[in-house]
């Protein structure tokens, strides 16, 4: 037996939306979600997809009117199919461009990730307490407001690096 949910109203292009969650939450095995335009859904094609996959997991099934998008059909799951191949390419398109970016980032000398807790001039600091045995890293870390762990990487990763 197929129930029938009606939600009207908020766009797709907001992800987190009150009445999908809802709507989502209500849903149960067999049931069919039904729209009008997969983009009233959500605008994001990795997150339509991935809400898909969701549905499908689930047992529910999906249909788009206009685009004749059905999974509850043979074809319907075909069209789904190419769907996400479509939207593996373009995960895989923005990650070769963001490591690009990130990798010309660091050849003009830019610093990419978090901002160092330390200066090198605190690293230094720290470095000649440790050499001179005057306190253990515990109490240094302590003065300089970091944990000991953030201490010991910052020395440590400081023989690698110089940024």
């Amino acid at each position: 037996m197929q129930r029938h949910l009606w939600r009207h109203g908020v766009s797709g292009a907001i992800a987190d939306r009150k009445g999908l969650t809802e709507l989502l939450a209500d849903l149960k095995d067999g049931d069919t979600l039904v729209v009008w335009k997969i983009d009233r859904l959500g605008r994001s094609t990795v997150h339509l997809l991935l809400l898909l996959d969701e549905l499908r997991k689930r047992g529910v099934g999906f249909i788009s009117v206009t685009q004749g998008i059905d999974t509850t059909t043979a074809i319907g799951r075909m069209v789904y199919g190419q769907l996400a191949l479509f939207a593996e390419f373009e995960r895989e398109q923005i990650s070769e461009r963001t490591k690009a970016g990130m990798e010309a980032a660091r050849k003009r000398g830019k610093r990419i990730g978090r901002p160092r807790k330390l200066t090198d001039g605190q690293i230094a600091w720290a470095r000649g307490r440790i050499e001179k045995r005057s306190d253990p890293i515990g109490t240094i870390s302590k003065q300089l407001s970091v944990t000991s762990n953030t201490l010991r990487r910052a020395l440590y990763n400081d023989q690698f690096t110089s940024n």
